[in-house]
């Protein structure tokens, strides 16, 4: 498959992002060569594509299967594993975030319950770093409950949501709103 300097540039570019999330470079590429794709590619397509080691295409195909953002297909006439990504931009956020979730903050959840747990019953920990760990274990709790609580909205409605950016916040939060000067009374005192 001949790449223009385009897409070559958006691969290379969600490599580079991909290093930066904890994603393995030539993971990340061939997830955005699949994206990009118009038509299921095999492994040995991918691999002439990024000039990439068959073994090394095998193995990332093997992760991105994993994290759910890739599948096998066939084609009529062709007996080889062709493969395909996820299209649904939407679908794709909410796979890895489910990933990350599963993988990252749920086991970190349940050490930072551990801790609390024991921090109770440990004497030779300072309450305040008892507190930090606390206050840790909240801020994870509350952002995984929030997440299971839109998970699973529409697309359009998330959207909405975040085109709503800032407008929210202020809403919601009129408390951190400057005060406003109170008016002069008859005195020419403010009140």
């Amino acid at each position: 498959m001949e790449l223009s300097p385009t897409t070559q540039k958006y691969i290379l570019h969600w490599g580079e992002m991909g290093t930066r999330w904890g994603v393995n470079r030539t993971v990340a590429q061939i997830h955005a060569l699949l994206f990009l794709a118009n038509e299921p590619l095999t492994a040995e397509d991918i691999a002439a594509s990024l000039n990439v080691a068959r073994s090394n295409v095998s193995n990332s195909l093997k992760e991105l299967q994993s994290w759910g953002l890739a599948r096998i297909t066939h084609v009529m006439g062709d007996r080889r594993d062709h493969f395909v990504a996820l299209q649904d931009v939407w679908e794709i956020f909410r796979v890895i975030m489910e990933e990350r979730k599963r993988r990252e903050i749920d086991p970190t959840l349940t050490v930072l319950r551990e801790c609390a747990i024991e921090g109770e019953h440990d004497a030779a920990i300072d309450p305040a770093t008892l507190a930090r760990m606390g206050e840790v274990l909240a801020f994870l709790e509350m952002l995984s409950s929030t997440y299971s609580d839109y998970k699973n909205l529409p697309p359009a409605t998330l959207q909405r949501m975040l085109s709503m950016g800032g407008k929210v916040a202020k809403f919601l939060s009129p408390e951190d709103k400057p005060a406003k000067p109170k008016k002069p009374g008859k005195s020419g005192q403010q009140q």
